[in-house]
């Protein structure tokens, strides 16, 4: 059997959230919550809005907010906290270890709305953010001082800006308009707040990006001594700016995404980063951010806004999920009108096995991988005998480290290489029939 292609799909969450439906008899949060651990929460919110649309996002975000949008939007989220808040009870600790505000961009919103988003976290849901990890995501175009410093101000200790490129050329051929003097500005902007984490966002195998042209964006962030950096392959999905022009040869496109992948990587290691995951490198000298005792593979997840997810052991669940752009809208309008937040209404129910997948899946894809007694642990079996085909392929491919330390499983630098093709491999029937069966729209 061939080996996967390396770039299927971008596996950040599991299941998919195009194998999310309509539930039928929509369960009440207060009831799905009960007997939930609740000590280690995460919390995220969304905020759809963007100045542009980039060529390859296929986020769930519209251009621009006429009118009072944005405010009818704060006051959905609002509406939802309250209830969100009221359905986790009291009846256990109610903490949350780690808080994210992602998009669309955050920043979209003004100083005033920043403030109001930050109150709704904190007197709402009772987030302590000047005690948590809080990460934000930013753009060049509204890394604005009076924004940054409410961000700053409120405890914020991660900014993340989307670069993409710093060579014009290529961000245009993105679909993503912007001078690279707009973005040097925005990021000293970012440094000037002494937020402690600054996190950049580059993409290659963009067209006609070399590894020369590659090395000159990884260099130009390097000199920001970023704390953090993503490098992300370009995706073309459908629905998107890029989606619509003629694809290029899938296999050259591979090789060409995998080279420009090893370059980076090694570019960095080099220059005193490690890495996490086959996206995310930290430099071994910054300092740690803040307690995290959140676990993906096991806490729950409290999501605010219409683009967001919520994690039960039990249900994950969401809004409704588009691309297109009035399919979009649509759903923001209807979330801005809704009263009554008190029932999960789309979401994929997550049983035994599924749980199993997930764990393996999240924790294999990052580069510190897996101890094996904590899987044993939590489910009393073992991931080899739960996985035995999948295992055994990873290993005959190469993607398993052979010299990992007894009793964790861990992938080899080329297994992380492919995660994008390695990730898939784990969905279960299940979950793959139901994206297979999802409409984009």
């Amino acid at each position: 059997m061939p080996a996967p292609r390396p770039y299927r799909s971008y596996v950040y969450a599991y299941p998919h959230k195009t194998a999310y439906r309509e539930l039928t008899d929509p369960p009440e949060l207060a009831a799905l919550w009960a007997g939930e651990p609740k000590d280690a929460l995460s919390l995220y919110a969304h905020v759809p809005f963007c100045e542009v649309r980039c060529g390859f996002c296929n986020l769930f975000t519209r251009i621009g907010a006429p009118g009072e949008l944005t405010t009818r939007y704060l006051d959905a989220l609002d509406r939802q906290a309250t209830a969100v808040r009221e359905a986790l009870g009291d009846a256990e600790p109610v903490r949350f270890a780690t808080a994210a505000f992602g998009g669309g961009t955050p920043t979209f919103l003004t100083a005033g709305e920043l403030e109001r988003l930050c109150d709704i976290a904190e007197r709402r849901m009772g987030a302590d953010l000047r005690a948590v990890p809080l990460s934000v995501e930013t753009s060049p175009a509204t890394a604005t001082a009076d924004r940054l410093a409410v961000l700053a101000e409120r405890g914020a200790t991660r900014l993340s800006i989307g670069v993409q490129s710093f060579v014009e050329a290529e961000a245009r051929a993105a679909v993503r308009p912007q001078r690279r003097a707009d973005v040097e500005a925005a990021l000293g902007r970012i440094r000037d707040t002494g937020v402690p984490v600054l996190n950049i966002d580059l993409i290659y195998g963009i067209d006609g990006q070399t590894e020369e042209s590659w090395r000159r964006s990884l260099d130009t962030a390097l000199a920001w001594r970023p704390e953090e950096l993503y490098l992300y392959p370009l995706y073309v999905r459908p629905l998107t700016g890029l989606g619509r022009t003629p694809p290029e040869d899938d296999r050259e496109w591979d090789g060409r995404r995998l080279r420009l992948y090893r370059y980076g990587r090694d570019h960095l290691l080099e220059r005193g980063y490690e890495q996490v995951s086959m996206r995310m490198f930290r430099r071994r000298d910054a300092a740690p951010s803040g307690p995290d005792d959140h676990a993906c593979q096991t806490d729950g997840m409290i999501g605010l806004g219409c683009g967001a997810r919520s994690y039960t052991s039990a249900l994950h669940y969401s809004f409704d999920y588009a691309v297109d752009m009035r399919e979009i809208r649509s759903i923001i309008d209807a979330y801005t009108e809704t009263g009554d937040f008190s029932r999960a209404r789309v979401g994929r129910w997550v049983d035994a096995g599924e749980a199993r997948r997930r764990h393996l899946l999240q924790s294999l894809l990052q580069a510190e991988g897996m101890p094996v007694a904590g899987y044993e642990e939590r489910f009393g079996s073992s991931p080899f005998a739960d996985f035995p085909g999948e295992l055994a392929r990873f290993e005959a491919l190469g993607w398993l480290d052979g010299e990992a330390p007894a009793g964790l499983l861990r992938l080899s630098p080329e297994g992380l290489a492919h995660s994008d093709g390695l990730g898939p491999e784990l969905f279960s029937p299940g979950v793959r029939a139901a994206m297979a069966a999802y409409e984009p729209k």
